[in-house]
C-alpha cells in the first residue's frame, strides 16, 4: 500500500477526535470509522492519561507514512513525489491541529494543578504542534502546506547559472561547484561570478517567502502567538524579547574573539588577492555563500589528503564505530538499507536534496540519513554529526518517554549533540587512533585552533546565526518586514553583525536572504544553531575536564564508556525535562558562553600580537 493510501486510511480515525458530525460527502467517501476515542467530559489525571494514550496511538500510526512521503520527496524530487508530500502533510496536520484535540488539551490544561507534571508537558507540546496547523482555520493551513511544498520544490530543483543566452542558461552550475570555487579559487573575477550565481535563486523564492510569512503568521496568531517567530521561540519556554536578549549576549560575549578574527582575516585576504585592506570584508572574498563560516583561509590545515585512500562507505562505518566504542549499540540493518548516504551515481536521473539530514521514521527507533559522503574531511565530520541525530532518536524512542516528547530536550540539543561529535571527530588523538593521522606527522596547534574558529561554526557562525539570521527573521515575522525592504535589512544586519559587505549595491530585485535554505523550509528557528554551538562547547568542556581529565583542545572520546554513559543520560530523556534544568544538572552550570570563550582564549592572545598596529572593527 502506498504511503498516501496508508495515511488516507489512518485519517479516517480523526473523526473520533471531533464532536461535530462529518459532512455527507465525507460520510459517503469514508470507510467505517473505528471505535470512538475517550469521552471528553471526564477530567483529572486519568482523563489526561486516556486522552494522551489515544493521541499517542494515532501519532504512532500516522507518523511513518508521513515521513516516508517526505523522505521520498527529498531523495527524488519530482512533481509526483511533491504531490504525495502535500497530501501527506495535509492529512497529518488534520490530526495534529484537529479542533477537538485543541479543545481537549486546553480543557485539561485548565486543571493543570490536578495533573501530573509530565502530563502537563505533553499537553503543552500538543498545543504547540497544533499551532503549526490549527484546524480552526483549515483553508489557511491547506494553503500553507501547498505553498511550503512549492517553495521546497523550487529550491531543491533550482538551476544555478553562470552565463545566460537571453532567458536560457548557457553555462549551468551547481551548489557543489559554487562552494568549491568560493573555498579554493584565488581569482577574484571567478569568485565574483560564482558568488553572484549563488544568489540567483533569491528572486525565484522571494514571492513564496512573502506568501509563506503571511500564512505562517496566520496559523500562529490563531493560537494566541504574536507571530510565527514567537511560536517557534515558545518551544523553549521563552518570549521573543527573552530570546533576542540571550542571542545578543552571545554576540557580545564572542565579540573580543570576533574582532580579532575579522581584523586578521581581512588583512590576510587583502594580501592574498592583492587588494587594499577594507573595513568590511567583501562577501565574494569569503569561502561560504553567506559568510556564516570562513573556510580555506588558514594554510596547512587541510585534512582532505588524510582520506585519499578511504571511501564514503568507510567514513559512514567509522562514524558508527565511534558511537559503538562508547557503548552505544550498532545501528539497525534498516538504517543501512533505507538511508541515502552517497552522491547520486553518474547517469542516474534523479534530483536529490543536497542538505545532509537525519530522520526518525517511526518514533520507535527506525532512523535514516540523507548525505552525500565522499572521502574528505567534511564528509567525515558530517557522518559523525548526522549519526549523532540518529543515536539521539534511538536513545529516546523508548516506552519510558511519551511519544509526543520523543524529541531533543530542546531543538538546539539535537544540533548540539551532532556538532559535539562532529567536533570530537576532528580531535588529533582520535585521528591518530583510527589511523588517519600518522604518528610522526606534527600539527600546528595554533593554526588548527585558528581554522576551527573560522571554519567550524564558531565565532563567524555566532555572528551570522545569533546576529544576522535571527534578527532578520524576527523582523520578517514579528514586525511584518515589508517585501520592499527585505534585501536592505538583510545587508544592514550582515554589515552590523558580520562586518561583511556586498561587492556592489544589492537592490530589492534580489532577495539574498531567500537563498538560505532555512529561511524557506526550516523557518524562524535558526537561533537553534547558535544555542547549539554554545551548548556544544559547554558539553565538550565538561566531558574533557570533568570526565576524561584531558585538554579540551586534544580530547579523545573514542572508547570511553563513561563518556557514552554521560551522553546517554542526556539523550534518553528526550523532552521529558526542562532543558535549562538538564543543562545545569549535567554540566553544573546554566547555558553559558564561558567554556567557548575559554576554549578560544589562547587564540585571542595570539591574534592580538598578529594584529598589532591594525585597526579593529568595521563600522
Amino acid at each position: 500500500m502506498s504511503s498516501t493510501k496508508r495515511i488516507a486510511m489512518i485519517a479516517v480515525a480523526l473523526v473520533v477526535c471531533s464532536t461535530a458530525p462529518p459532512s455527507a460527502a465525507a460520510t459517503a467517501a469514508a470507510p467505517p470509522a473505528p471505535a470512538r476515542g475517550p469521552a471528553p467530559a471526564s477530567s483529572g489525571p486519568s482523563a489526561a492519561r486516556s486522552f494522551l494514550d489515544f493521541y499517542d496511538a494515532l501519532l504512532l500510526a500516522l507518523y511513518p507514512p508521513l515521513q516516508d512521503a517526505l523522505w521520498t520527496a527529498s531523495i527524488d524530487v519530482t512533481p509526483e513525489h511533491d504531490g504525495a508530500r502535500v497530501a501527506a502533510g495535509k492529512l497529518y496536520v488534520a490530526f495534529s491541529g484537529n479542533r477537538e484535540v485543541i479543545a481537549r488539551a486546553r480543557r485539561l490544561l485548565a486543571q493543570r494543578d490536578r495533573l501530573e507534571p509530565l502530563q502537563v508537558r505533553q499537553l503543552e507540546k500538543i498545543l504547540l504542534a497544533a499551532a503549526e496547523a490549527p484546524g480552526t482555520i483549515p483553508h489557511v493551513v491547506a494553503r500553507r502546506i501547498e505553498a511550503e511544498s512549492r517553495q521546497s520544490s523550487i529550491m531543491d530543483s533550482f538551476q544555478f547559472c553562470l552565463e545566460r543566452d537571453g532567458a536560457a542558461c548557457a553555462k549551468p552550475t551547481t551548489t557543489v561547484e559554487i562552494d568549491t570555487v568560493l573555498k579554493n579559487s584565488r581569482d577574484l573575477d571567478d569568485r565574483l561570478k560564482f558568488w553572484q550565481a549563488s544568489k540567483e535563486s533569491g528572486p525565484a523564492l522571494k514571492a513564496g517567502i512573502v506568501g509563506l510569512r503571511d500564512l505562517r503568521n496566520a496559523v500562529a496568531r490563531e493560537m494566541g502567538h504574536s507571530s510565527f517567530f514567537a511560536l517557534q521561540v515558545a518551544d523553549y519556554g521563552m518570549t521573543v524579547p527573552e530570546m533576542m536578549t540571550m542571542l545578543d549576549a552571545f554576540v557580545t560575549d564572542m565579540e573580543p574573539l570576533y574582532k580579532e578574527l575579522h581584523c586578521w582575516t581581512r588583512a590576510t585576504l587583502a594580501q592574498r588577492y592583492g587588494q587594499p585592506v577594507p573595513k568590511a570584508i567583501p562577501a565574494p572574498w569569503i569561502g561560504n555563500r553567506w559568510a556564516q563560516n570562513w573556510p580555506g583561509i588558514v594554510e596547512g590545515v587541510n585534512l582532505d589528503p588524510l582520506f585519499k585512500d578511504r571511501t564514503g562507505e568507510w567514513i559512514a562505518r567509522q562514524a558508527e564505530a565511534f558511537y559503538v566504542s562508547m557503548g552505544f549499540a550498532k545501528l539497525q540493518p534498516s538504517f543501512w538499507s533505507e538511508s541515502d548516504l552517497y552522491p547520486v551515481p553518474s547517469g542516474e536521473k534523479r534530483d536529490k536534496n543536497t542538505h545532509a539530514s537525519a530522520w526518525d521514521i517511526d518514533l520507535q527507533g527506525r532512523g535514516r540519513s540523507l548525505m552525500n559522503l565522499v572521502p574528505d574531511a567534511e564528509s567525515f565530520a558530517t557522518a559523525h554529526h548526522e549519526l549523532g541525530h540518529v543515536y539521539y532518536y534511538v536513545s529516546y524512542d523508548r516506552p519510558a518517554v511519551p511519544v509526543v516528547l520523543r524529541e531533543g530536550a530542546n531543538r538546539a540539543f539535537h544540533e548540539a549533540i551532532g556538532e559535539l561529535i562532529g567536533m570530537a571527530s576532528k580531535q588529533v588523538p582520535y585521528l591518530r587512533q583510527v589511523g588517519l593521522l600518522p604518528e610522526g606527522q606534527q600539527i600546528d596547534q595554533t593554526g588548527w585552533l585558528l581554522n576551527e574558529a573560522l571554519e567550524e561554526s564558531a565565532a563567524p557562525f555566532i555572528a551570522f546565526s545569533a546576529g544576522t539570521m535571527s534578527h532578520w527573521e524576527r523582523d520578517l515575522y514579528e514586525a511584518n518586514l515589508p517585501a520592499d525592504q527585505f534585501n536592505a535589512r538583510w545587508w544592514q544586519y550582515v554589515e552590523r553583525y558580520q562586518g561583511v559587505a556586498p561587492p556592489a549595491p544589492r537592490g530589492e530585485e534580489f532577495c539574498d536572504a531567500c537563498t538560505k535554505t532555512h529561511i524557506n523550509d526550516d523557518p524562524a528557528q535558526y537561533y537553534d544553531y547558535a544555542i547549539a554551538t554554545i551548548l556544544k562547547y559547554q558539553l565538550h568542556d565538561h566531558i574533557c575536564r570533568s570526565i576524561l581529565k584531558q585538554d579540551p583542545h586534544a580530547c579523545n572520546y573514542y572508547g570511553s564508556k563513561e563518556v557514552g554513559a554521560f551522553l546517554r543520560s542526556i539523550l534518553e530523556q528526550g523532552q521529558t525535562r526542562d532543558w535549562r534544568t538538564l543543562i545545569k544538572e549535567k554540566t553544573g552550570s546554566e547555558l553559558s558562553t564561558r567554556p567557548m570563550v575559554a576554549y578560544f582564549q589562547p587564540l585571542v592572545e595570539y591574534l592580538k600580537k598578529e594584529n598589532a598596529g591594525r585597526e579593529r572593527g568595521w563600522r
